[in-house]
């Protein structure tokens, strides 16, 4: 009786380690070469707000020249993902300060985005 479960386990073993196992689901895995990007990538204005200055991808600029220097690099933008204007701003800016500016991206068709204080990066030398 004992030799008879025996032979049965084995025979089972042998049955199922002779099924084929499964092959797993088709993929298809991306190409080791970079292709080409169709869209090339975007690149924000950066706005910073000072108590009495506005600085735009690091140039200080008066208030007028910069109303003049968002219309214009902002008209050239087609696509909404280019209009955006990343803006931060320090602490001891004036609230009617930061109205106006982001007032005037807002007028020129730019998207504001704000950068909190806690995603800035800061470099130390």
């Amino acid at each position: 009786a004992t030799s008879d479960i025996a032979f049965i386990l084995i025979v089972f073993f042998l049955v199922c380690a002779s099924v084929e196992p499964d092959k797993g689901r088709a993929q298809t895995l991306p190409r080791s070469e970079p292709e080409p990007q169709k869209n090339k990538q975007s690149q924000n204005i950066e706005v910073e707000l000072t108590r009495d200055a506005v600085i735009m991808n690091g140039n200080p600029l008066p208030k007028e020249t910069f109303t003049k220097t968002i219309i214009l690099k902002l008209a050239d933008k087609t696509r909404e993902e280019d209009k955006i204007v990343a803006v931060k701003s320090r602490k001891e800016v004036p609230y009617s300060h930061w109205m106006d500016v982001t007032g005037i991206i807002e007028d020129a068709g730019g998207v504001i985005t704000l950068q909190l204080e806690e995603e800035q990066t800061v470099q130390v030398q």
